[in-house]
């Protein structure tokens, strides 16, 4: 037996009184599940589907009401008593309605909402199980092994829930970096789209001048040696031009060279 055995092992008398103890911890926890407030739920439909039973059978009852004024007297008696049956089913209505009404302010203003009151009520249900296995164990073998158990095991759960909300949070910054880190990439492609996007624009409107200018060039060097042929065929018509005046002034010499040869 270890020292942590021996400090664990009860008398019969201390396992008596602590289970007594524990046997009022657990009526307590049973009063507190009595005591605590009940959830609405389930409550509030059929009250909902009350109003509506209620309101079709007085749909039903005005249209009775509504074609019963051209019977005859007899009939306006017995009108008078449906009448009479619809006032008080309306009244029940109006009550409905009051308790529907009631209960709704009740689940707004309520400071512990559905899901509180289960959690509260699992634990609830959980401590007194412990409580009552512990003095089980307790009466049994004069130790609350269990409670310990429990305890650690309850520690246990903590830690790793404390960890899933440590690696919660881990994944939430690492999901924000990466939709920073995202918008960076997408910010930094739409830069270079809109780069690349004007400098295309920027080449496409040198390409046209260049285009124009040697569109310009190409018609007036056309134009220049056209009129240089134009000038040199000119001159050159003047030249024979001038050729013919002066072979058609001057005398023949083939005389003087017949003379000469004879």
């Amino acid at each position: 037996i270890t020292e942590t055995e021996e400090m664990e092992k009860l008398t019969h008398l201390e396992a008596l009184l602590f289970t007594a103890v524990l046997e009022n911890c657990v009526d307590q926890l049973s009063i507190l599940g009595y005591i605590m407030p009940v959830s609405y739920e389930g409550k509030t439909d059929i009250k909902v589907k009350e109003i509506t039973e209620t309101q079709k059978e007085l749909d039903i009852n005005y249209q009775e009401l509504m074609s019963a004024r051209q019977g005859s007297v007899e009939t306006v008696t017995s009108t008078s008593l449906k009448s009479i049956k619809h006032k008080q089913r309306l009244g029940k209505t109006e009550d409905l309605k009051s308790t529907h009404h009631l209960s709704n302010r009740a689940m707004k203003h309520s400071a512990l909402s559905v899901e509180n009151l289960r959690k509260i009520q699992a634990d609830r249900q959980y401590a007194s199980d412990v409580i009552t296995v512990t003095m089980k164990k307790m009466q049994e073998s004069g130790k609350f092994n269990s409670l310990t158990e429990a305890n650690e095991r309850e520690k246990a759960k903590k830690s790793k829930f404390h960890d899933f909300l440590i690696r919660t949070e881990e994944g939430k910054k690492e999901i924000k970096s990466l939709e920073k880190q995202l918008q960076d990439v997408k910010k930094e492609t739409e830069i270079e789209l809109q780069n690349r996007d004007n400098m295309i624009a920027y080449l496409r409107d040198e390409l046209q001048e260049m285009k124009t200018k040697m569109n310009m060039e190409s018609h007036y060097m056309k134009k220049s040696t056209d009129l240089q042929v134009h000038q040199t065929q000119k001159k050159c018509s003047n030249a024979e031009n001038v050729l013919d005046k002066e072979i058609q002034v001057s005398p023949s010499p083939w005389p003087l060279l017949e003379g000469i040869s004879s």
